[in-house]
C-alpha cells in the first residue's frame, strides 16, 4: 500500500510507528525525512556495483545479483531491528522513487504480517515538498530579528525564549555553524538538502498568525545558502538589538570558544587565515595571546579589531526598524533569562 505525501504535519498526523529510508548510507547522510532511520537494502558500495552492472553489462543481471543483495540485506535488519515488534507495528518504508528497494523491503515486511507502507514518490515526493515551501511558496509567517554584536549571546537568549513559548528558528543549530571565522566548531555542517529539510521540519510547527524570531545572519552560514524568501523577510524585518560591554562579550566568547582555544594547532590556523583582513603584526599578536592562555584577551582583541568593524560595516546599511534595544550588563544565565522574558512582550 502507497502512502502519499502532502506535508508534514499530515505525516506526522498518520501515526507511523518508524519511518525506514531503505536508501544507501550516503543517500541518508546528504538528507532524509524528519525521524526516518537508516536501514539500507543496498551499501553504497553495492549501489555502485549493481549501478555498474544495469549501464555496462544487463540490466536484467543487475536486478538479479540486486534482489539477492536486497534480500541478504532485509533479513540481517530484520534480525537485528524488528525481533521485538508485535504485529500492530506499522512503519512506512521509502527509497529514492518508492520503487524496487522499497518495494521489495516492504513486500516481506507485509508477508510477516506488519501493516506496512511504502512513500508514494520516495525520497523525491519529499525533496519537491521542501523546494515548493522554501522556493516557490510564500513565507507563512512574520520574521522579527535578534541583531547585535559578536559576543553579545544572542544564540543563548534565542534559545531560552524557545524554551518560554516564544517560535523560534534556531539557523546557526540548524547549519550546524555559528557565523564566523570561528563558527565550524559543532561539527560538521550538513548538506545544503539537510539543512532545508531541517528548515521545513522547524517551519511546520509555527503558529502564521505570530512571529518567529531569528537571529540576524548573512545570507550565508558557513557554507550553507539560506533560501531567497527567508533571507528576503529577514532583511526586511523588524529587529531587537541585544547591546553588551565590550569585557562582558569577551569573557562569553572566551567560555564559548573554550574548546576550539584547548586546540591551539587548529586555532593557530584559523587565526592566520585572518592575516589578509587584519594584518600580519596583529594576527602574531593574537598567536602571543593564544599560546599564553589569554584566551579572554584573544577574544577582545578579535572583537575590536576584526568582528566590530564588519558588524558596523554590515548595519550601516540596515535601515530597518529597531522595536527595542536589551542593555544587559553581564552575559550570565540570569540576565540571558530576563532578557529572553522581555522578548516575550514583542512575541
Amino acid at each position: 500500500m502507497s502512502f502519499p505525501l502532502t506535508d508534514l504535519p499530515a505525516l506526522m498526523a498518520e501515526g507511523f510507528d518508524t519511518i525506514i529510508d531503505v536508501r544507501s548510507p550516503a543517500e541518508y547522510a546528504e538528507d532524509h525525512l524528519p525521524g526516518a532511520i537508516s536501514m539500507p537494502v543496498l551499501s553504497d558500495e553495492e549501489r555502485a556495483r549493481v549501478g555498474t552492472i544495469y549501464v555496462q553489462d544487463s540490466p536484467f543481471k543487475a536486478r538479479k545479483i540486486g534482489a539477492a543483495l536486497v534480500a541478504r540485506n532485509a533479513a540481517a535488519a530484520i534480525e537485528a531491528h524488528m525481533m521485538d515488534k508485535d504485529g500492530r507495528w506499522r512503519p512506512l518504508v521509502y527509497c529514492w522513487r518508492g520503487g524496487q528497494r522499497s518495494g521489495s523491503f516492504a513486500s516481506i515486511l507485509s508477508q510477516i504480517g506488519w501493516r506496512v507502507e511504502v512513500l508514494e514518490g520516495g525520497y523525491q515526493s519529499w525533496r519537491r515538498h521542501v523546494v515548493e515551501r522554501l522556493y516557490h511558496a510564500a513565507l507563512p509567517f512574520r520574521v522579527l530579528r535578534l541583531d547585535g554584536f559578536t559576543g553579545t549571546a544572542k544564540t543563548e537568549i534565542l534559545n531560552h525564549v524557545g524554551r518560554l513559548g516564544g517560535q523560534v528558528l534556531d539557523l546557526e543549530g540548524l547549519a550546524r555553524h555559528r557565523g564566523s571565522i570561528l563558527g565550524d566548531v559543532d561539527g560538521t555542517q550538513p548538506a545544503q538538502r539537510g539543512f532545508e529539510s531541517g528548515l521545513v521540519a522547524a517551519m511546520a510547527g509555527f503558529d502564521p498568525d505570530r512571529p518567529v524570531l531569528v537571529e540576524a545572519e548573512s545570507a550565508r552560514i558557513g557554507d550553507i545558502r539560506l533560501p531567497p524568501a527567508l533571507w528576503a523577510a529577514m532583511k526586511d524585518s523588524p529587529r531587537i538589538v541585544v547591546e553588551a560591554p565590550l569585557a562582558a562579550r569577551a569573557r562569553y566568547l572566551a567560555r564559548e570558544y573554550a574548546t576550539l582555544a584547548a586546540d591551539a594547532a587548529a586555532l593557530t590556523e584559523r587565526l592566520n587565515g585572518l592575516r589578509a583582513l587584519a594584518g600580519h603584526d596583529r594576527v602574531n599578536q593574537w598567536l602571543d595571546l593564544l599560546q599564553q592562555g589569554r584566551t579572554e584577551a584573544l577574544a577582545q582583541g578579535l572583537v575590536e579589531a576584526h568582528y566590530d568593524p564588519a558588524y558596523a560595516r554590515l548595519r550601516s546599511r540596515d535601515d530597518s526598524p529597531i522595536l527595542a534595544r536589551l542593555d544587559l550588563a553581564t552575559l550570565e544565565n540570569d540576565m540571558l533569562a530576563g532578557a529572553a522574558r522581555t522578548l516575550l512582550d514583542h512575541l
